[in-house]
């Protein structure tokens, strides 16, 4: 099974909507390691993270971060081991449009 370590996917969603910012492949399991989430603004805004197993539709059980508050112009990172299975999505929603959301980890195939 080869590893591949590598940015699993950066994103800066619209506001206010729920986006998918990574889907896994069919074949593949993920491991993402790192999560930075950036907020751009002077002004606060705030974040949620969700982990739909098979791209199952939006259900409150997905979250892992809901409504964090992202101070001005900070960084917030978030190290663990998120495990994903084949078509697992993680989505992203920001209260601004000023938020970047990058992961990395690792792709077995």
């Amino acid at each position: 099974m080869p590893q591949v370590y590598k940015q699993l996917f950066a994103s800066a969603p619209a506001a206010t909507t729920l986006t998918d910012a990574y889907t896994v492949a069919a074949a593949t399991s993920a491991i993402i390691s790192t999560i930075a989430v950036c907020n751009r603004s002077a002004t606060p805004t705030t974040v949620r993270l969700a982990h739909a197993p098979l791209g199952a539709a939006d259900a409150v059980s997905h979250y892992f971060m809901y409504d964090a508050m992202l101070a001005a112009n900070t960084t917030t990172f978030l190290t663990g081991g998120i495990t994903l299975a084949a078509t697992d999505k993680v989505r992203v929603y920001v209260g601004a449009a000023t938020v970047t959301v990058i992961a990395w980890g690792e792709e077995r195939t």
